[in-house]
């Protein structure tokens, strides 16, 4: 992602890649001495839903974009500057899923090294709707713990908040 930014965003100089403290990763910087603004690449927030039935089965939603066409995932996406988490939450699971939901607890918040995205998931429980995809999805199914495509996940962050969801 940094070689994607070239320009400084307040006077247009280039930007080049330092070091500004140690053990801190590299910053970009503008070259002009008279503007030395900072470029903070700051992780990207997302939100998830592990949506669970009475009978204790699971939403998983078959993705038609990249990154992970074609595998599974609970519904979620990112978190729009100046939203509200939960109602972020709320509203991926609406969009991806087509069913209105009321969140249950926090389950887990998870990073990964060399990854942009923090993924916040929640338990939540289905209140209305209609179990469908929208343009991100292939395909949307109820799936029992033993059925669960644990092979075509699309994401480690999928994988792990279902096995902390199940265990």
């Amino acid at each position: 992602m940094v070689e994607t930014y070239r320009f400084c965003p307040v006077c247009g100089a280039p930007l080049d890649s330092r070091v500004l403290r140690l053990g801190e990763p590299a910053r970009l910087v503008c070259t002009a001495a008279a503007c030395g603004f900072v470029f903070y690449l700051d992780p990207k927030l997302a939100v998830g839903t592990i949506i669970a039935g009475p009978d204790g089965r699971i939403v998983l939603i078959r993705r038609a974009i990249e990154p992970g066409y074609g595998l599974w995932v609970f519904p979620g996406g990112y978190v729009d500057r100046g939203e509200e988490v939960t109602l972020a939450a709320v509203r991926e699971a609406r969009e991806e899923s087509g069913l209105d939901v009321e969140l249950g607890e926090l389950l887990g918040v998870y990073s990964y090294a060399g990854r942009v995205p923090v993924i916040i998931v929640y338990r939540a429980t289905p209140v209305g709707g209609t179990l469908e995809v929208d343009e991100e999805g292939l395909e949307a199914r109820w799936f029992a713990p033993d059925e669960i495509p644990w092979d075509a996940l699309a994401f480690h962050s999928t994988r792990d908040a279902l096995r902390a969801h199940l265990g």
